[in-house]
């Protein structure tokens, strides 16, 4: 499989779906693997190219020792494009990887369009106490457990094995997560929103227990080109339990935005 570099760190990645159209790239959570974008995948490798990579420390991409910082894995991100060939690609991030997303679109210019999940243009109003509940050692308990404040609470109730074996195998290390949290921690660019023009659709879940919904408002209404959808009773998993909603969004919005035509 393809492996990029930035900085010495290698950097695994996948595509799929027809890649003589334009590619939309995925960008994953704080310490969640690849996984996470399942729901996603088979939507949009029909009409366009996916490619999905895992971030540092994550998956089948190396772990370098922290700190980590969301400039940096911005440049991971565009070694990854730049590897593909990619001038251009959308960009769609969950949380972290919104976060990614939105640098990436201040720094480089292979930004067509961004779809933030979950997302805050600051990375502190994640509250200390959702943050330790997030972070977690890798054992099948703690790793359920860890899932409460991001899904309903219905899909809790309801187990969750699945999600807990793929994490098991494709989520970051301890060690990695936190460094993970600490970029995203020290991540904040609320003041400089200006400055990303890029056109920008934010998802957002109102019940999103780790970034609330106010912050994506905050965050299309700040930025020149932002397009909010709210998706009323939603966790913060909102692409994973509301994923047909989610799609239909993602697919209307990357359509206008792409010079391909679909039938």
């Amino acid at each position: 499989m393809p492996v990029a570099e930035h900085d010495g760190v290698s950097l695994y990645y996948e595509t799929d779906g027809t890649a003589n159209h334009d590619t939309v790239a995925f960008i994953e959570d704080v310490g969640y693997g690849a996984w996470q974008w399942g729901w996603q995948h088979a939507a949009v490798a029909g009409p366009f190219e996916s490619l999905v990579w895992d971030n540092r420390g994550t998956g089948g991409s190396d772990a370098p020792n922290g700190p980590y910082s969301i400039s940096q894995m911005a440049g991971d991100l565009d070694s990854v494009l730049a590897d593909n060939n990619l001038r251009k690609a959308h960009l769609v991030g969950a949380g972290l990887g919104g976060m990614v997303a939105l640098q990436h679109a201040k720094e480089y210019s292979r930004a067509k369009t961004l779809t933030l999940i979950g997302t805050s243009a600051d990375g502190s109003r994640l509250s200390s106490g959702v943050r330790n509940q997030l972070l977690t050692e890798k054992t099948p308990d703690e790793l359920h457990e860890s899932l409460r404040p991001v899904v309903s609470e219905e899909a809790f109730d309801a187990g969750l094995e699945d999600l807990v074996e793929w994490r098991l195998e494709d989520d970051a290390e301890p060690d990695a997560q936190r460094a993970q949290f600490d970029a995203m921690a020290n991540f904040d660019v609320s003041d400089n929103l200006y400055e990303i023009t890029t056109p920008t659709l934010v998802l957002h879940g109102s019940e999103d227990e780790v970034f609330p919904v106010e912050t994506g408002r905050e965050l299309a209404s700040g930025l020149p080109r932002g397009d909010l959808r709210e998706f009323e009773g939603a966790p913060h998993f909102v692409h994973i339990e509301r994923s047909k909603e989610v799609n239909d969004e993602l697919l209307k919005f990357l359509e206008a935005n792409t010079d391909e035509t679909f039938e």
